[in-house]
């Protein structure tokens, strides 16, 4: 397998809810974690083909079904919480009165069991495409009083559910162990040749930044499988000579917390995107990557 290398994709050139408007059914905004369309997007065309088949063991809203279809691949995803599949299913079929190819599929269950919910997928995927939670700090929508004319700030659509066994309520450690089962399932539904993508970013809590990109690889590694690639997907624009900032709410408030104690923090512009591929003892011989474009 050749070395990892570090690419840089310009994917956030329209805001996030251009990007969904009219792609998407309007209720998905309610969900505190989606995907960006045009991170899968790039994804499924980069290392897929038509015909193909894309998993994603949690896809809340479907983003990365909905992508796929559109793409002419064919899509199976899983999610936690009823609610979201229902929405995941609601945008596929959204997708095809757009006119979208491929056919999807949602099943209501959790992931940490993937291979028995998805038996008949076992070495067929040719992409698993997916991003762990990051929890209620990092996630929801914000109105400031400047947006409300209203004192203090409200913070609505921040959870996943409220059932407490979702990994989204979890500690990290919680967490990631149970993202690690999720990729190990993941694992065993791989066609030769298939490759997982996992979208990550770091984040910042109570100012000390998580590295959350290094803790995935670390238990993909344990997963059976090797990184092979990591490319730097932009979340902020990119303008005449100046990048169009597009940070979160939450972001800039920790950035600001670290100005005001001399500290030089920066909002957070990318998202990593970290491919990865099977190792030798979980497929025999570490799986090539093939597909990527320039």
């Amino acid at each position: 397998m050749s070395a990892v290398t570090t690419s840089v994709w310009a994917t956030g050139q329209q805001q996030s809810r251009n990007q969904r408007r009219g792609r998407y059914l309007p209720e998905s905004m309610r969900h505190p974690g989606k995907m960006l369309p045009a991170i899968a997007a790039k994804v499924i065309s980069t290392y897929t083909r038509p015909g193909d088949l894309v998993i994603d063991p949690m896809c809340g809203i479907g983003t990365t079904l909905v992508e796929a279809v559109h793409l002419d691949r064919d899509a199976a995803g899983v999610e936690y919480e009823e609610d979201w599949a229902k929405l995941a299913v609601a945008n596929l079929a959204h997708a095809r009165r757009q006119g979208a190819t491929g056919s999807g599929t949602v099943i209501a269950g959790d992931a940490r069991g993937i291979e028995r919910l998805l038996p008949d997928l076992a070495g067929r995927a040719a992409l698993v495409l997916t991003s762990p939670p990051y929890g209620a700090a990092t996630h929801g929508h914000i109105r400031s009083s400047r947006d409300s004319g209203e004192p203090g700030i409200h913070k609505r659509n921040q959870r996943y559910s409220k059932d407490r066994a979702n990994l989204a309520h979890q500690s990290l450690p919680v967490l990631l162990d149970g993202f690690g089962r999720i990729l190990s399932g993941c694992a065993e539904l791989l066609r030769p040749g298939g490759v997982v993508a996992v979208t990550v970013r770091p984040y910042r809590q109570r100012g000390e930044l998580i590295d959350l990109p290094g803790q995935v690889q670390k238990i993909a590694t344990r997963a059976g499988l090797v990184l092979a690639d990591r490319i730097v997907c932009l979340l902020c624009g990119l303008g005449k000579g100046r990048l169009l900032n597009r940070a979160s709410f939450f972001q800039m408030h920790e950035a600001r917390k670290g100005w005001a104690r001399g500290l030089p923090i920066h909002a957070i512009a990318h998202e990593d995107l970290l491919i990865f591929s099977l190792s030798d003892a979980s497929h025999g011989s570490t799986s090539a990557v093939g597909g990527r474009e320039g």
